[in-house]
């Protein structure tokens, strides 16, 4: 099957392609529940799985998790690499003669989404990394206006096994959210999720900066709430959420998800609280 490619040259950089099953399925679950909203938008929506890597995989997953929460949608996954659009494109050839992943393609592609209609959903993993800060700028900056209007970027980083992760929320005005999630058992203190940080504020975690004097109050949180620990690692968490929401002059409110979020390892946090002199 011939590659389909976008017109003219793709936007983007190669990246190094690594992945692995199940390596986004905290962040996969993370959409299904919170951006329903955005999946339900259109009478077909379409999410694009941009930057998927050498394996399909991460991008079949997507389709199958998402799918359960907006049944009509589609899913495409755009690379920039040729090679890595025929490997997807070999998975359905192998998968639809009995029917399945009817509503999922890879396309050749970058920033600029070669796609028929603005996506409800853009979920870029590990893509930015190699980018330096105001070249992952413009690319946010180059996704966000391409969304539907009640669309959602979902832009991040995670470990090799995705243990550890840190995703950015966008809509076409910019920046909403940032998301920490932690396996809270191999976790030492929060700020070690630092290392995971989006491209656009992992050089500003120094002294002075909105988003390392966030750390640093979710380390000294962590620290006090350290007695819960004889309640396992969770409950530790809970109250260190618990108390950075009462204290840091930034997080007025309760972190977004509420308890049940933050069970999962997980706290949601408006972007102003990293944000400031980051830009």
């Amino acid at each position: 099957m011939a590659v389909r490619k976008a017109p003219g040259k793709p936007v983007g950089e190669m990246t190094r392609g690594t992945t692995a099953p199940n390596r986004l399925r905290r962040v996969d679950l993370w959409i299904a529940v919170t951006q329903t909203r955005a999946l339900r938008a259109t009478d077909r929506p379409l999410a694009v799985d941009l930057g998927y890597g050498a394996s399909p995989v991460t991008t079949v997953e997507m389709y199958n998790r998402l799918r359960v929460v907006s049944p009509r949608l589609q899913v495409v996954g755009i690379e920039i690499d040729p090679e890595r659009v025929r490997a997807g494109q070999a998975f359905l050839e192998a998968v639809r003669p009995a029917g399945d992943y009817a509503d999922l393609s890879f396309r050749h592609g970058g920033f600029e989404l070669p796609v028929d209609r603005p996506p409800v959903l853009v979920r870029a993993f590990n893509v930015l990394r190699q980018y330096d800060e105001a070249a992952a700028w413009r690319a946010w900056e180059d996704l966000c206006p391409r969304l539907d209007p009640h669309g959602v970027l979902v832009e991040g980083t995670c470990s090799e096994t995705g243990r550890r992760a840190v995703w950015v929320t966008l809509g076409p005005e910019g920046p909403r959210t940032i998301t920490f999630a932690a396996h809270l058992p191999s976790l030492p203190r929060p700020s070690q999720l630092a290392e995971r940080l989006p491209k656009t504020l992992i050089h500003r975690n120094v002294p002075g900066e909105p988003v390392h004097r966030l750390l640093a109050d979710f380390d000294r949180c962590w620290a006090v709430a350290a007695p819960q620990s004889v309640f396992g690692p969770r409950a530790r968490w809970i109250e260190a959420v618990r108390l950075l929401a009462r204290d840091h002059p930034v997080v007025t409110r309760p972190p977004l998800g509420g308890r049940g979020r933050w069970r999962l390892g997980e706290v949601t946090l408006d972007w102003s609280a990293v944000s400031g002199s980051a830009r």
